[in-house]
């Protein structure tokens, strides 16, 4: 079968004023997109330089905020070390010599008033009694003739046979004698008096914190060596603390304490302050200072170090601000304030005391002024200042951040 002629023959061009029109209209787009780009860049390069501008300009007024001034008392305290000691403590001598026979007491033993705790064995001051017994019968004896000699001889007077002299020196004898007596009676009481000394007592109500003695031991008068005991009251125990010379006058006697001591952590005790030496150490500069703790029920030990809260006197009206608000430089010690039209104004300030944190004022400052809590660094006396609140005050710092520039 023969090829349709129709069917074979090639299709026709297309003509080309259609294909330049296409190119034309390709073109023309490609020229809108671009002269749209080139606008939004420029529009948006124009509203970040106006942004910087604006952000220039707010940043040549500094933003501050103001402190919340605190013009209520408040009571602090003051930490100091301080150390137990028994409020009354005895150490115990030996009045005689000798041997220590026994002992009844050892350490930690509770005591009582005239409870025996040791007794001596003195051979020496035994034969010394019995020496001046003897010296005593022996004077009474002497006494007792020079009476009879006197009597006979006020008989005798009256009759001639003794002359008036022999009778005053008969009188003086038996004075003598009577003397000699008086004496030797004294020594036996001196005797036996240290013969009560060899039964060694507690002197009162208390606690045995120490004993240095034991059977058999070499005792020798006095106070020479150690103790043989100690007896210490510890229903109450005596604090000694030295105050600083400018905390004195705050620290009368009847101030309330709290004492803490190492063996029990997180536990306080109450104390009171009893006495105080009214003189400064030279040394130290402090004042010494006496408190008195409760101890009936034998918790604290004497010898112990301490710690003592002292609570100092809340003031009656001063200014509390923050310690970032001062401004120390050549001028002194000075408080940056905001006055009329928000303008920097300098005031200079004395601390009364300093809290850590805060300090409080003790002149310069009202309770009007508007004390600006962190003052920026070269800060000036008519330095214009935009004051935000606490709340806004992250809002101010984070618009204070420059602004990014878009490409």
């Amino acid at each position: 079968m023969s090829p349709d002629p129709v069917a074979t023959q090639p299709a026709a061009p297309q003509p080309p004023s259609l294909s330049r029109r296409k190119l034309r209209f390709a073109a023309l787009v490609s020229m809108a997109v671009a002269a749209t780009v080139v606008i939004m860049g420029l529009t948006t390069r124009r509203m970040a330089d106006a942004r910087l501008s604006d952000w220039t300009e707010r940043q040549a007024v500094p933003t501050v905020a103001i402190a919340a001034l605190d013009t209520r008392g408040r009571r602090t305290t003051l930490d100091l070390p301080g150390r137990l000691e028994a409020y009354t403590q005895a150490q115990l001598y030996a009045r005689v010599s000798g041997y220590l026979k026994e002992w009844t007491a050892d350490i930690g033993t509770p005591v009582k008033a005239g409870e025996l705790l040791a007794e001596i064995e003195a051979p020496d001051l035994d034969q010394q009694i019995m020496q001046a017994e003897a010296g005593v019968a022996s004077a009474r004896a002497n006494a007792a003739l020079a009476d009879q000699t006197l009597q006979r001889g006020k008989s005798l007077v009256v009759s001639g046979a003794v002359s008036q002299q022999d009778l005053d020196k008969r009188s003086a004898d038996f004075a003598n004698t009577q003397g000699l007596v008086k004496s030797a009676q004294a020594n036996l009481d001196r005797l036996r008096v240290l013969e009560k000394y060899k039964r060694i007592v507690a002197p009162f109500d208390g606690l045995v914190t120490a004993r240095s003695t034991d059977v058999g031991q070499l005792i020798n008068a006095g106070a020479g060596g150690p103790p043989l005991f100690v007896i210490s009251d510890t229903a109450k125990l005596r604090v000694y603390v030295n105050v600083p010379q400018n905390f004195v006058p705050s620290i009368k006697v009847g101030t309330r304490a709290q004492i803490a001591v190492p063996e029990y952590p997180g536990r306080s005790f109450g104390a009171t302050v009893e006495a105080s030496a009214q003189a400064v150490d030279v040394a130290s500069g402090t004042t010494r200072m006496l408190l008195v703790v409760d101890n009936a029920a034998g918790t604290l030990m004497t010898g112990a170090f301490a710690n003592v809260q002292l609570a100092l006197p809340a003031a009656d009206s001063k200014i509390h601000v923050p310690a970032s608000a001062l401004i120390f430089d050549q001028a002194g010690l000075r408080v940056a304030t905001v006055g009329p039209e928000d303008k920097v104004i300098l005031k200079p300030v004395t601390i009364a005391r300093d809290l850590g944190r805060e300090v409080e004022i003790a002149t310069g400052l009202t309770v009007e002024d508007r004390v600006i809590e962190s003052p920026p660094d070269g800060i000036a006396l008519g330095d214009q200042v935009r004051v935000v609140t606490p709340g806004a005050r992250n809002a101010a710092e984070n618009a204070a951040r420059p602004p990014q520039k878009k490409l």
